[in-house]
């Protein structure tokens, strides 16, 4: 379950937040009707076939392997992510096409009736409005805009880059997001780890990003990538886990009728950092936990 160790800076804004209007800091004691889950143990065939199916199980989930080096991980602000994101940004930080897009996607891949975590989020998850789930948590770095997040049903403010472990039950959830903050990860593969844990079987990871990013505060291994390199590091953090399925890839790019003609190196630049273009590119990497269920 998830504990508020490490969150005691909002734990006495819960009391101030209405019931149903907004989203509540997260408590497991107020929670409803808590999920409980039932262990069906086979029926033993050999010791040798549960030895190896204990072994099999034992692998799901950990890290194979390291994608980023060290130098790959630092950032230009080397101070906490907490004192960046102390002041609420009620802004989206990409355009209208990049949020239908991704709100076309979410339709898509989450069945109504979800239970959602919304890690690194902010005050809109762009969910869509006619579904209903069954729950949506939120995480983030900034209390006040988590509050405003009218999907959310709770929240948790964590900095994922000091301390990737989440503090909730296994197979908690049947879709776990991540919005345009991927890029901010210093520590991925610990972090999808723990995604691919909290999930349920089945459950599907969507990460989503464009070229937008708060620059000094990306790390330096997407800093200096390019939009191809940048989809290969995500396909990455999927294949170091073991147990994810074989990432799949989403690309909406702008056309060529949207480009503008200045081709000067300022234009350049500026289009680069996300700051001035026609339209942002769109890019998804999903995944699921062990198998992509087939529905009806």
């Amino acid at each position: 379950m998830i504990s508020l160790e490490g969150v005691s800076s909002i734990r006495k804004t819960h009391d101030m937040l209405p019931i149903h209007s907004k989203p509540k800091l997260w408590n497991p004691s107020i929670a409803p009707n808590p999920p409980t889950f039932k262990k069906i143990l086979p029926l033993k065939i050999s010791n040798t076939w549960n030895e190896n199916k204990e072994a099999n199980e034992s692998k799901a989930g950990r890290i194979k392997r390291l994608v980023l080096s060290n130098e790959g991980r630092t950032k230009l602000n080397t101070f906490p992510d907490r004192e960046f994101y102390a002041y609420p940004r009620f802004v989206t930080h990409v355009d209208d096409g990049f949020i239908a897009t991704l709100t076309d996607l979410y339709r898509e891949r989450l069945k109504p009736g979800s239970e959602i975590l919304d890690l690194m989020s902010s005050w809109i998850s762009h969910l869509p409005n006619e579904v209903v789930y069954k729950r949506v948590v939120g995480h983030g770095l900034n209390a006040q805009e988590l509050a405003r997040n009218s999907r959310m049903d709770y929240f948790f403010v964590k900095d994922l880059n000091q301390d990737q472990k989440l503090e909730i039950e296994d197979s908690s959830f049947d879709a776990v997001l991540c919005t345009v903050s991927v890029q901010y990860l210093q520590q991925p593969e610990k972090a999808f780890a723990e995604v691919f844990r909290v999930l349920r079987p089945g459950g599907v990871f969507i990460v989503s990003f464009s070229n937008r990013l708060f620059y000094e505060k990306a790390i330096n291994a997407w800093r200096d990538g390019t939009a191809y390199s940048r989809v290969q590091l995500v396909l990455q953090y999927f294949q170091c886990i073991e147990g994810f399925t074989q990432p799949e890839v989403i690309r909406e790019l702008p056309s060529a009728g949207n480009s503008q003609d200045d081709k000067s190196p300022f234009s350049w630049f500026m289009k680069w950092l996300g700051l001035f273009s026609g339209s942002d590119p769109f890019y998804a990497v999903i995944a699921y936990k062990n198998f992509k269920p087939v529905y009806d």
